[in-house]
This record gives structure tokens, C-alpha cells and sequence, in this order.
């Protein structure tokens, strides 16, 4: 019986291994929920601030002014996400940098990228109504692509990420609610189910 058991110990084990050799185990909910609270107030200040101030989107001053709160949330959100993920792995006694998350990285980025350069040919070509959409798409897309190298929950994440992208397209006049649901909202509960289930 003994033997039984400590060969069931010994299987877990190996899964263990195998598993935090080909994952990222290190990100943090918490980062998820900054991440969220962060899109959920550019979206109150664009919302309360910059769009009273311009009622034509066709307004280059406008689409500065919204580019620059765009990048501060993504900013803010990847320094969260660093900071935290580090601090977690450092918890853990582990490398923050490593195959794995060199791999994720790489798997995460060619969207991202992609979805950047696309973004600019928008606002080039001043399809502003669009922006949200392709960027809750791309976004989405490269979690899917990521969400291997990683917990599960990143790959639903981006499948609702996509599916928000889609319905935002739909409703392009409504881009700012998408905004704050698939930005904010969706990676609040990413982040709280995350938080809940591995760290807490």
C-alpha cells in the first residue's frame, strides 16, 4: 500500500516538474487586476476629459491626446506586470528569465507587434473607429498564442478578448465601453480567478 502511494507522490512530482519546465508559472493575478483598474481609468479620463473637449474625432490634437493615455496604460500595465511577476518568482526562488518565458515572450510579441503596426496604418489612414477593435483583436491573439507557454486561463482570456475585438467592431461608435469591458473588466476577473486559484 505504501509502495502504491508513494509512486501516485512520485507521478505527481514528475507532472510538477514537467509542467513548471514547460510553463511560465509566474505571472501574477495581481498584475491582471492592476492591469484592468489601470484601462478602466484612461477610459474615465479620456470619457471625462479629452473627448468633451474635441466632438469631432476627425481632430489630430484629439488622437495625440488619446495615444498618449493609451500608452500610459500600457505602460503602467506592463511595469506592473513585470514588477509583480518578478517579485513572485523571486518568492518562489526562481528566474523570472528563462526558456520558457523567453518563449511566451516571443509567442506574445509577433501579435502585439503586428497589431501595433496595424493600429498606426489606421490612424494614418484615420480610421479612428477601428482602433479598438484591432487592438482588443491583436491583443486577443496574442494571449491565445501565449496562453500555452502558461496558465490556462490566459488562453480564454484572449478567446474573449477576440470575440470582444468582433462585437466592437460592430458597434465601432461604441469603442470606448469595449474598452473599459475588455481592457478593464475582463482582466479584472482574469486577474481575481488567477489571484484566487494559484496564489492565495
Amino acid at each position: 500500500m505504501d509502495s502504491i502511494t508513494n509512486s501516485a507522490d512520485d507521478l505527481k512530482t514528475i507532472r510538477k516538474i514537467m509542467e513548471e519546465s514547460s510553463r511560465f508559472l509566474s505571472l501574477s493575478g495581481l498584475s491582471g487586476i492592476f492591469a484592468g483598474s489601470y484601462a478602466i481609468a484612461g477610459a474615465l479620463v479620456a470619457w471625462l476629459f479629452i473627448l468633451p473637449d474635441h466632438p469631432a474625432m476627425d481632430n489630430s490634437v484629439l488622437r495625440f491626446q488619446l495615444i498618449i493615455v493609451a500608452l500610459s496604460v500600457l505602460i503602467l500595465s506592463i511595469a506592473t506586470s513585470l514588477y509583480l511577476s518578478g517579485r513572485k518568482a523571486k518568492k518562489a526562488g526562481k528566474s523570472i528569465w528563462s526558456p520558457v518565458s523567453r518563449r511566451l515572450l516571443l509567442n506574445l510579441m509577433i501579435p502585439l507587434v503586428s497589431g501595433g503596426c496595424f493600429t498606426i496604418i489606421l490612424l494614418f489612414r484615420n480610421d479612428i473607429q477601428l482602433i479598438v477593435p484591432g487592438l482588443l483583436i491583436f491583443y486577443g491573439l496574442a494571449l491565445v498564442n501565449a496562453g500555452k507557454f502558461t496558465y490556462g486561463e490566459v488562453f480564454y482570456l484572449g478567446i474573449l478578448e477576440i470575440l470582444t475585438g468582433l462585437f466592437a467592431a460592430l458597434f465601432s461608435d461604441q469603442g470606448i465601453w469595449f474598452w473599459v469591458f475588455g481592457f478593464g473588466i475582463l482582466h479584472i476577473v482574469y486577474g481575481f480567478i488567477v489571484y484566487r486559484k494559484y496564489e492565495s
